[in-house]
């Protein structure tokens, strides 16, 4: 088993310092918009993945006025203990450490405290481009496959080198082209691979949450294209240079696969409800946690924040019902709607910690 067992922040966005200990099972952050019910689970987020949710810049994260962040936290895992300290000064570089040793790189992290996370902001897998839903799967499968991170490096790596030479005025080394594009074939190839047999795993249960939620009211399926199922890369890559260099980028490999995401055969994007949308989230999410479970070997922490936002009151409720369940570890939620809380908390029976917040102060 994993959980969070304590945390102190200082001067992370609006909060300006606290300390807090947590229930191995739920713990509740209750208050109105805009108060930092989200900035606490972005901490935690940071705490596993190195890095925010909501900004991607660190210095951004600083509470306006100060020169520093720090996150200091105390977990559980498989019966050890971690403790974990992370800090961010203005023009210094950042400092990441697990039990007092600094890291000499973020990735050495990723997947010793997995996470999953459910924000009103995971609309965008549905709403926006490609890259969205191929962050989704590097985001999941980099948490318990290291061979993965490395493949996406040297994968990005040789794909701006291509992408370089594409744009020059003259004529591209047609040498160097071929050894970017084998290494584009070679790490691609591992890329693509995992994440085809990943999507494959991970469709039974996403189906089975979706049926959960839903009552069995609507069918979906996920559908994983890539170039990767055309044939060999290094010839497609080759195939299309001319067309590449006019355009100034690269058009095939896995910078360009994608997830169909389908609802009774058609894209979501198109036909879904905003209240079936945000089911079909969920359970991606949910599909996701039981997913990384099983590879990761301990209990993820789950992170839910706004969570019952655009559904009705049956869907809330078989949603409720899932989160008491036992497939759970410890659970995060932020809420404005204490019904919700009580709802929640009264149908486990679970150990429980409510934390009240705001104007970035929190209390029990």
């Amino acid at each position: 088993m994993m959980y969070l067992e304590h945390m102190s922040l200082m001067n992370y966005r609006n909060i300006a310092e606290c300390d807090l200990r947590f229930s191995p099972k739920f713990n509740c952050f209750l208050g109105d918009n805009g108060m930092g019910k989200t900035n606490l689970l972005d901490a935690i987020y940071y705490l596993s993945f190195t890095r925010s949710h909501l900004n991607p810049i660190d210095t951004q994260l600083i509470r306006y006025g100060e020169e520093f962040f720090m996150i200091q936290a105390g977990y559980m895992r498989r019966e050890g203990k971690e403790e974990i300290f992370a800090s961010v000064k203005r023009r210094t570089k950042k400092v990441f450490k697990r039990n007092r040793v600094a890291y000499d790189r973020m990735s050495d992290h990723i997947g010793l405290l997995p996470a999953v996370l459910v924000s009103p902001s995971d609309s965008e897998l549905i709403e926006e481009g490609s890259e969205e839903r191929r962050r989704f799967l590097d985001t999941v499968i980099s948490q318990y496959d290291r061979m993965y991170i490395n493949a996406l490096a040297m994968y990005n790596k040789a794909l701006a080198e291509r992408n370089a030479l594409l744009k020059q005025e003259s004529e591209p080394d047609a040498s160097m082209m071929d050894v970017y594009e084998g290494q584009m074939a070679y790490y691609g190839d591992y890329i693509c691979r995992k994440r085809g047999e990943f999507v494959a795993g991970f469709i039974p249960e996403f189906q089975r949450f979706y049926s959960e939620i839903s009552g069995d009211a609507e069918n979906v399926s996920l559908n994983y294209v890539s170039h990767w199922q055309r044939g060999d890369l290094v010839q497609l890559l080759s195939e299309c240079r001319g067309r590449d260099r006019i355009l100034g980028y690269s058009t095939r490999g896995a910078h360009k696969d994608d997830l169909e995401m389908l609802l009774n055969g058609y894209p979501i994007k198109r036909t879904g409800s905003q209240g079936q949308c945000k089911s079909y989230i969920v359970a991606l999410k949910f599909a996701q946690y039981v997913c990384l479970r099983r590879t990761a070997g301990v209990e993820p922490l789950l992170l839910l924040d706004d969570l019952f936002d655009k559904l009705d009151a049956t869907r809330v409720k078989r949603i409720i019902g899932i989160v008491a369940g036992d497939e759970f570890g410890q659970v995060f939620i932020t809420d404005t709607n204490r019904e919700h809380t009580d709802a929640l908390l009264a149908q486990t029976g679970a150990e429980s910690r409510i934390f009240f917040v705001e104007n970035g102060r929190i209390a029990q």
